[in-house]
């Protein structure tokens, strides 16, 4: 084996030593027999997996929705990773750069639950979805639908497209607590005619934590000849779901939020017929038909976050998908349960079990989001964020696996007595 090989080789050896150092590793055998459902209402856990995050004691953190605080085991390698790199520096980035990101996201298609030929990673939800609409071969007179709950970058990118290629936008309005999945299905389909292009879908509503019935909505765009473009930035990392059993055309995620990558680490799944169709962000050398990575240039980027989506991954497998998913629900239920009788309070989420899981929201009557939000860190050291527009009016609660519930008690406290 020449030289060059060789080291080749170590680099990436090096960087396959899975992640099992965590504070509550020792744990998971004491508690492989307990039901998730179970185990999310057993704090004891839960305090050991808080002890791999480094919090601040200013404030009760309910805002892990923008950013996902990274546990200690994940940041470490991430340093780790860092140091690598600087250590080979060009060397590392003309050689292994490139195998090293295929196999990271050659990781994260197992955990989305498809095949590594239609993953690449990107920095965000906002490039992977604006790629999407952007990219895509739009005529005038072209018709595109999503709702008022979206996401603001993408609504601009078609407000962009709709100037520059005179595409009409249908803009829908997605109710806080739907009678049914026909219901949601059925103000979708309302919208479409024989021009709609292609429809965007909230897999969870950012503002509200609302779950929608996407494989539903896609069998019905599908039907009418439509491509489905699901923002799903929400979704990686906080409860278990299949991309293709979804059955959508693309599929567009941050990694930085639920599975607690590094920042500037997104995902995007495009179905095979559609990978050659898009045009790329950064024009890239001619690929062979079929070749994912032909959207994937972005230029120089930091490129120990992307390495650490394989620990992140780790972490995440060692502590359970459905632990993980079962406790955000827990937790979510845990407080909206206590205050949704309450008749000067508003919860913007529904109450159905697998219509939301750790995200909800929630206001007061009389009481603008802003105000909220400023009193509850001001009054009682609790950090959310204020929302308020799309027919929410409240302040978007995200409780993380680092979350007490004494601390929700405190929150539920503070919310009594300011509705009072």
């Amino acid at each position: 084996m020449d030289k060059r090989k060789f080291i080749k080789t170590i680099s990436l050896g090096t960087l396959a030593v899975p992640l099992y150092t965590s504070a509550f590793s020792d744990a998971i055998t004491e508690i492989a027999n307990i039901p998730p459902k179970e185990l999310a209402s057993t704090d004891d856990f839960w305090e050991k997996v808080r002890q791999d995050y480094k919090l601040k004691p200013d404030y009760i953190n309910l805002e892990s929705g923008y950013y996902n605080i990274i546990p200690t085991p994940t940041l470490n390698k991430m340093i780790e990773h860092a140091q690598m790199v600087n250590y080979e520096g060009s060397y590392y980035m003309r050689t292994v750069q490139w195998d090293n990101k295929k196999r990271m996201a050659d990781k994260l298609a197992k955990l989305v639950g498809c095949q590594d030929k239609n993953v690449i990673i990107t920095r965000n939800t906002t490039e992977s979805l604006d790629m999407v609409i952007k990219g895509m071969n739009w005529q005038a007179g072209d018709e595109a639908v999503f709702a008022e709950q979206d996401y603001g970058a993408m609504k601009m990118m078609f407000k962009q497209v709709s100037e520059r290629y005179r595409v009409i936008n249908k803009i829908v309005s997605v109710p806080n607590h739907p009678k049914s999945d026909e219901e949601i299905v059925e103000l979708y389909a309302n919208a479409i005619t024989p021009k709609t292009k292609l429809l965007m879908v909230c897999h969870m509503i950012n503002i509200t934590g609302q779950i929608l019935p996407i494989k539903k909505i896609c069998q019905m765009a599908h039907e009418k000849g439509v491509q489905v473009m699901v923002d799903g930035a929400h979704c990686v990392g906080h409860f278990e779901f299949s991309i293709e059993e979804l059955e959508c055309d693309y599929y567009g995620s941050s990694l930085h939020k639920w599975l607690a990558v590094p920042l500037g680490t997104g995902l995007l799944y495009v179905k095979d017929e559609h990978i050659d169709t898009l045009w790329p962000i950064f024009a890239e050398h001619e690929r062979e038909p079929g070749d994912i990575s032909r959207l994937n240039h972005t230029g120089t980027i930091p490129v120990y976050h992307d390495l650490s989506i394989e620990n992140a991954i780790d972490y995440y497998n060692i502590l359970g998908g459905t632990r993980k998913e079962e406790r955000l629900r827990y937790l979510q239920e845990y407080w909206t349960s206590k205050i949704r009788n309450n008749p000067n309070i508003v919860i913007n989420t529904p109450a159905d079990s697998h219509r939301a899981c750790g995200i909800a929201n929630v206001g007061i009557k009389g009481m603008k989001p802003a105000e909220l939000a400023k009193r509850l860190m001001q009054e009682y050291k609790i950090f959310t964020v204020a929302i308020d527009y799309a027919n929410v009016q409240g302040c978007r609660i995200t409780p993380n696996v680092f979350t007490l519930t004494s601390e929700l008690d405190v929150f539920v406290n503070a919310l009594e007595e300011m509705a009072a």
